[in-house]
This record gives C-alpha cells, sequence and structure tokens, in this order.
C-alpha cells in the first residue's frame, strides 16, 4: 500500500488549505483512514480519522469545528479540510491507514500500519 499527501503550503491565520491523500496498492480491508500531525520537538498526534465504510468521523478537539475529514471510497481518497487555520496548526500532516489487523484505538498512531510521507503546513501570524 501506497499513500500519497499532497496540499500543504504556507498560508495566513484565518486561512484554508485541502489535504488530500490518495492510496494505492492492496487497500483492502481499510477500516479506518486517518490524519496524524507532527510539529518540530513535538510527538506526532491524532488529528482526525473516518471509517472507511460507514463514514463516522472522529476528531481531536483542538480541530473541532474548523478541520473537516471526508473520504471518496471509488478513488481511494482521503481529504482533510482545514479552515480557520493557526500558527499552532503548524506541523508535517501525515495520511495513515488501519487495516484492522491490531485492536489499537483509532487514534492511536500504533492502529495505523501504513503511512505517507507527509506534507508541510506552515501557518503564519
Amino acid at each position: 500500500v501506497q499513500l500519497v499527501e499532497s496540499g500543504g503550503g504556507s498560508v495566513q491565520a484565518g486561512d484554508s488549505l485541502r489535504l488530500s491523500c490518495v492510496a494505492s496498492g492492496r487497500t483492502s480491508p481499510t477500516y479506518f483512514m486517518g490524519w496524524f500531525r507532527q510539529a518540530p520537538g513535538k510527538e506526532r498526534e491524532f488529528v482526525a480519522t473516518v471509517r472507511w465504510h460507514g463514514g463516522d468521523t472522529h476528531y481531536t478537539d483542538s480541530v473541532k469545528g474548523r478541520f473537516t475529514i471526508s473520504r471518496d471510497n471509488a478513488q481511494n481518497t482521503v481529504y482533510l479540510q482545514l479552515n480557520s487555520l493557526k500558527p499552532e496548526d503548524t506541523a508535517v500532516y501525515y495520511c495513515a491507514l488501519d487495516d484492522g489487523s491490531n485492536d489499537y484505538p483509532y487514534y492511536s498512531a500504533r492502529a495505523y500500519v501504513y503511512w505517507g510521507q507527509g506534507t508541510q503546513v506552515t501557518v503564519s501570524s
């Protein structure tokens, strides 16, 4: 499985970005596809995830109401719409795929077996 992210960039506070992640290869089964982020000097943290079959979504508290995760099953693509961006959202954003092969919860990085290379999001004040 390969995951390729795109859509990052440098923006001003209050701006928006849309991240995309395309999955290719043996993508079945897919239970969740999620986004994590890692800021310099910090640990990777959960941002959002979507259940591939069913569509229910989950977010970390700091992005609720600002970020929206969605997916296009036919295109094997997951999106993350980032609105009202803040400087503290600056990080490398990673797409990840949970194939259901373990029992870690959806918000744990350990649940996700496959990872993209990351895309940089920089928000200036």
